[in-house]
């Protein structure tokens, strides 16, 4: 841990971030289970999804741009496909309701499509998808996002960074999760290196203005341009997502899209598809086809620089047991952050 981190136990922490959201308006068992999906994204490493997002909610929700009392409501619901408005509530509590409808619709149809329109910020992917693996189904889930991406051959934001998660239990090996924006990386990266004090970023990350690529921090967070995935396949990538829930859930579409910073609702629409493993395979041999297709990956040498070869999910797995052991490392910036909303909030501040 460097000297620029605050290392706190995740229990601790938990218990501080709630209490800063029901200090805010929000009611107690949301605000616990807001706060389960953002310590989790902690424990695996994803702190660009953990609690330095906090912030950004306390401002949501004192300025009313998040109902903190509705859960939002079944539109429609038509064999395995079901159409849901969050209402503008906590994407969390949309997402959890959401989930457990797909998985519902697939244990009674085999496939169960969830689509979401008018949530907002629900955060990690992962935590979304693993809630429906561990119901024995693959979980797909999607999300379109703030227009801060500029297609291939642009230089404005036109898509957003719009998040591709799968997640598959396995056997005796660890359940396969792969959660990835459809950018070089998701903006919280950056957002967490300003935070951190760093002055500069890796190439690829990001562009300013002009839709050059640029290393420098603080452009990057004035401009917040992040550059698509792989060039013309993030594009397309990050194109599809964006049909799939705005155009498809009849919700808002990426230029309609708020952000965590600015005022006003951010009106994201989420995916949630739950495929019933059982209806194609027995469940135990599913698992032991996973096992089978993880080692034959990892039975691969190692490229000079590694000492082995991991799969998705397998790194933010050994990162949690640490974490779970040590503590979590949070950028200093974060910490200062939260530590003046609780001052404004009454809020205790752990020592």
């Amino acid at each position: 841990m460097s000297s620029a981190e605050h290392l706190i136990r995740h229990e601790e922490l938990q218990k501080f971030c709630v209490n800063l959201l029901v200090a805010a308006g929000l009611p107690a068992a949301k605000a616990a289970f807001a706060v389960e999906t953002l310590v989790a994204a902690n424990l695996r490493g994803v702190d660009s999804h953990g609690v330095q997002l906090l912030m950004y909610y306390l401002e949501q929700l004192d300025r009313r741009d998040v109902d903190p009392r509705t859960d939002g409501r079944v539109v429609s619901e038509s064999g395995a496909c079901l159409l849901y408005d969050g209402q503008n509530g906590m994407g969390q509590s949309v997402a959890a309701i959401c989930c457990d409808h797909a998985v519902r619709l697939a244990r009674n149809s085999g496939l169960g499509l969830v689509v979401a329109r008018d949530s907002s910020h629900f955060g990690a992917a992962a935590f979304w998808g693993q809630r429906i693996a561990a119901a024995n189904m693959i979980g797909i889930v999607m999300c379109n996002a703030s227009p801060i991406v500029p297609p291939w051959q642009g230089k404005q934001g036109r898509l957003g960074t719009n998040p591709i998660c799968m997640c598959v239990p396995a056997g005796e090996q660890p359940t396969w999760l792969l959660d990835m924006a459809t950018t070089t990386v998701a903006a919280g990266k950056i957002l967490k290196a300003s935070l951190s004090g760093d002055k500069t970023i890796p190439a690829g990350w990001a562009m300013d203005v002009d839709g050059v690529p640029t290393t420098d921090t603080g452009i990057a967070i004035e401009h917040l341009l992040l550059s698509p995935l792989g060039g013309y396949k993030g594009s397309g990538l990050a194109m599809m997502v964006e049909i799939l829930c705005g155009v498809l859930g009849g919700g808002a579409l990426a230029m309609e899209i708020g952000t965590l910073r600015t005022p006003g609702p951010m009106r994201p629409t989420q995916f949630f598809l739950a495929i019933d493993i059982q209806r194609y395979i027995p469940l135990a041999d599913f698992r032991a086809r996973m096992d089978r297709v993880i080692r034959d990956v990892k039975s691969a040498a190692p490229a000079e620089g590694y000492s082995e070869v991991l799969v998705a999910g397998e790194p933010e797995e050994r990162m949690e047991q640490e974490r779970r052991r040590n503590g979590i490392p949070l950028a200093q910036g974060t910490w200062d952050k939260l530590a003046e909303a609780a001052g404004k909030l009454g809020v205790a501040v752990p020592e």
